[in-house]
């Protein structure tokens, strides 16, 4: 059952945003609104999350995910559309009412730490529950556990400038997490951090997600990252969501040429599975064995098979079954029934297809978006690059373009300051809170708030 759901959502900063919005809804480009001063940073952005998902949008810079991102907990509000989570439509809230979700129902976690200098790393796991009224000695109990939980044992009483930037960014997810919010925004959280500790963050939150089971909207720019944590992925561009779907679809059938130049690098054995990209049984009915037994039946293949994997079985770990003999690797269900298999030439056909938009390989779905997502493929297509590039110029183009207008309309936004889950700390349009001090100047914000 979906928790949160975004239904044609729109942010447009500048003049008349809502005459913006009608045009946009007319057919007019997000070009023609910046002849006119009118920055469009989200264009009918509509999905949904279930309980206990990994959501990620993922997008260059500027595409508007970030944007997005803070519109789902009212620092931004949608020019048109609504944001519901359990049910309650955040967009029609007061003020009042909005901040006491943020603090008791949402958590955030941004790129920069943010973590109070004269703070111990217990005090800062604590801040949250600070703002909510909590009393001393339990919020300490709470923030302890959390800290646990995030792999900081022992390291309560130390100061922000004794961790690394990893460690840094536990304490972040270890203060959202003590608050025990339901919905667990996340921002660029692991951008900022030197890869293997990336990787090492990235085991952390899935690792915790087994148990925790949050909710989960994460932002990132790395399509790695996205299909590592992902359990659906929205790839964003100008503003639009061009496709939403799992990892595996969008590497088998990508919506247009613009994702599947996003997907052209991607170790596709690290990715799919022998669920995505298995045959029908009956394809191997009436086939000949190892020792020249016709295959007449499933259990007469599950028998002869040189392996039996699961469904979530990487790729990666099919190469050595398939190499053993003549047969199909068999792939079985939870049940240990055989639902299909998984044969050398269609193991190799599909590491060789490198994704053609609109393709039908495997079992994945066609690419789709949520009920109501609007997608023109005119203005999302572009050529796929030269690989010898690492960007075309149209990219760079775009990237720039998208960047300039996201920071514009940032600073356009109407009424200014908004105020913090705790109501007293002012947050800048970009739910960034203002004078704060120590450590990095920028991307400073409440990340348990």
């Amino acid at each position: 059952m979906a928790r949160l759901q975004a239904e044609h959502v729109y942010k447009v900063f500048g003049r008349r945003p809502e005459d913006a919005v009608r045009r946009l809804e007319d057919g007019a480009s997000r070009e023609e609104l910046r002849a006119d001063g009118t920055t469009a940073a989200v264009i009918d952005a509509s999905f949904s999350v279930d309980e206990g998902q990994i959501f990620v949008v993922m997008g260059l810079s500027g595409s508007g995910k970030s944007t997005l991102l803070r519109t789902l907990n009212g620092l931004l509000e949608p020019t048109a559309g609504s944001v519901r989570f359990d049910g309650q439509d955040l967009t029609s809230l007061s003020d009042k009412e909005l901040r006491k979700v943020r603090s008791e129902k949402i958590s955030m976690v941004f790129q920069h730490f943010a973590l109070f200098p004269h703070r111990s790393v217990l005090e800062n796991a604590a801040y949250g529950l600070e703002v909510q009224g909590v009393p001393r000695a339990e919020r300490e109990k709470r923030a302890t556990e959390a800290l646990h939980l995030a792999g900081l044992e022992g390291w309560e009483k130390s100061w922000p400038d004794e961790l690394s930037g990893g460690m840094q960014q536990r304490v972040g997810l270890a203060r959202a997490l003590a608050t025990d919010a339901d919905l667990l925004l996340m921002d660029e959280s692991f951008s900022a951090l030197d890869p293997l500790i990336r990787r090492d963050m990235q085991d952390q939150l899935l690792e915790l997600q087994k148990t925790l089971k949050k909710t989960i909207v994460f932002i990132t720019h790395d399509l790695n990252e996205a299909m590592r944590l992902g359990d659906r992925i929205a790839v964003m561009r100008d503003g639009r969501i061009v496709q939403i779907g799992s990892a595996e679809d969008i590497l088998l059938t990508p919506a247009n040429d613009y994702v599947a130049s996003f997907i052209q690098d991607v170790d596709r054995s690290r990715v799919l599975t022998a669920g995505a990209i298995m045959v029908d049984v009956d394809e191997v009915l009436g086939s000949t064995s190892d020792n020249g037994e016709e295959i007449r039946t499933a259990e007469d293949f599950l028998a002869a098979a040189p392996a039996t994997v699961p469904l979530d079985t990487p790729v990666a770990e099919l190469f050595g079954p398939c190499s053993a003999g003549t047969v199909p690797v068999a792939v079985v269900d939870a049940a240990g029934a055989p639902a299909g298999a998984v044969p050398v030439q269609r193991l190799l056909s599909v590491l060789s297809e490198g994704g053609q938009p609109g393709g039908t390989t495997g079992q994945a779905d066609a690419a789709k978006t949520d009920a109501g997502q609007k997608t023109d493929a005119a203005k999302t297509d572009t050529p796929k690059p030269d690989a010898t590039k690492t960007k075309t110029a149209d990219t760079r183009v775009v990237e720039a373009e998208a960047a300039q207008a996201e920071t514009a309309g940032t600073k356009a936004d109407a009424d200014g300051k908004k105020t913090a889950a705790d109501g007293k700390a002012d947050v800048q349009p970009d739910g960034k809170p203002a004078g704060m001090t120590g450590g990095k100047p920028e991307g400073k914000v409440i990340a348990g708030a």
